[in-house]
């Protein structure tokens, strides 16, 4: 009997890895036996924790019910029927029960724990995506102001050293101009540095209006390069974020014909819709290459892109027909007075 219940005690090694094989030899080797009574205990609290199907532990649980019912162990034989019975519900169905309800509970916590650890990695992928966008809105926001004011500043700056001595007059206008773009590219710079230390709203405190369009084209103008400006429709107050959308677009697309046509003649075509904004920048081929040398990065007509699709808008750039260059968007306008 002792040998009997050492294999017994030794069988419970494997309760977890192998909960129905165990069962099937302990009821076996138990019943033949006689003895092992902790251990089928044992045994059938792991069928009802570690078993994948719940149908073969109730099954198994029955079988063993009926077992011992048939084969009752040697103390109980001589007690009465419904002892048996009652004493082998004890034995049988309790440990399943008590298996059965700490299984579900550490599945419970299990799939708790894999739900917390899912979040954390997507809380992990959106703050990700979250940082990505914002440096990414921050460089367009710093090539806006820095690259393209610098830009055209450059460009006056090279204009002011060719007529500074046979034109003084013009040359000190220059000047004013290059210091007036100075300003206002401080003055957006302080903007930008404002969102990044309160968010969003210090940008919205000083949109750009039609005026402030006409300011670059003057500027332009300043330059050597001859802008016809054309406003199709009534003008009235917009959004900030399309004003500013519009503002960014034909100052970068102004400074690019700085950059790569020099004194080429463009033609912008403002049209104000009711449900929309439609802009078109084309300039025409450069009747030289330009001599300041200015480096391009490439990104400013991705961040134009990224800037009207991100307002639910359409862009377009490439050459003309006749050797220049045009850029294109529609801005949707929210429905409204």
């Amino acid at each position: 009997m002792s040998a009997a219940s050492v294999v017994l005690g030794l069988a419970l090694v494997v309760r977890r890895g192998h909960p129905v094989g165990l069962t099937l030899f302990m009821l076996v080797w138990a019943t033949a036996l006689g003895a092992g009574l902790f251990a089928v205990l044992i045994t059938l609290y792991s069928l009802g924790a570690y078993a994948a199907s719940k149908r073969t532990v109730w099954t198994l649980a029955a079988a063993g019910y009926a077992s011992f019912l048939v084969f009752p162990g040697p103390t109980i034989r001589d007690d009465p029927f419904l002892a048996q019975a009652f004493f082998g519900i004890t034995v049988m169905i309790v440990p399943v029960l008590l298996g059965l309800y700490m299984g579900a509970r550490k599945q419970l916590f299990a799939s708790l724990q894999e739900r917390a650890a899912r979040l954390e990695r997507e809380q992990h992928l959106l703050t990700e995506r979250a940082r990505g966008e914002e440096r990414t809105r921050i460089a367009r926001e710093m090539h806006d102001v820095v690259a393209n004011r610098v830009s055209v500043m450059v460009v006056h700056a090279g204009a002011l050293k060719a007529i500074a001595r046979r034109d003084p007059e013009r040359a000190a206008e220059t000047a004013g101009v290059i210091g007036d773009m100075g300003r206002q590219a401080l003055e957006e710079l302080r903007q930008v540095i404002g969102v990044l230390r309160q968010g969003e709203e210090a940008l919205a405190q000083d949109a750009p209006t039609l005026t402030h369009v006409r300011e670059l084209i003057g500027q332009s103008g300043a330059a050597g390069l001859r802008v016809e400006l054309s406003v199709e429709g009534r003008e009235r107050p917009m959004p900030a974020a399309v004003s500013r959308a519009l503002y960014r677009l034909v100052q970068e697309a102004l400074t690019n014909v700085h950059k790569h046509a020099g004194a080429a003649d463009t033609r912008i075509d403002l049209r104000l819709l009711p449900e929309a904004v439609e802009v078109e920048v084309a300039n025409d081929a450069p009747p030289a290459a330009p001599d300041h040398r200015l480096p391009s990065g490439g990104n400013g007509l991705v961040g134009l892109r990224e800037r009207v699709t991100g307002l639910g808008g359409h862009f377009e750039a490439g050459p003309g027909e006749e050797g220049g260059y045009a850029v294109r968007a529609r801005l949707p306008l929210p429905a409204g007075p």
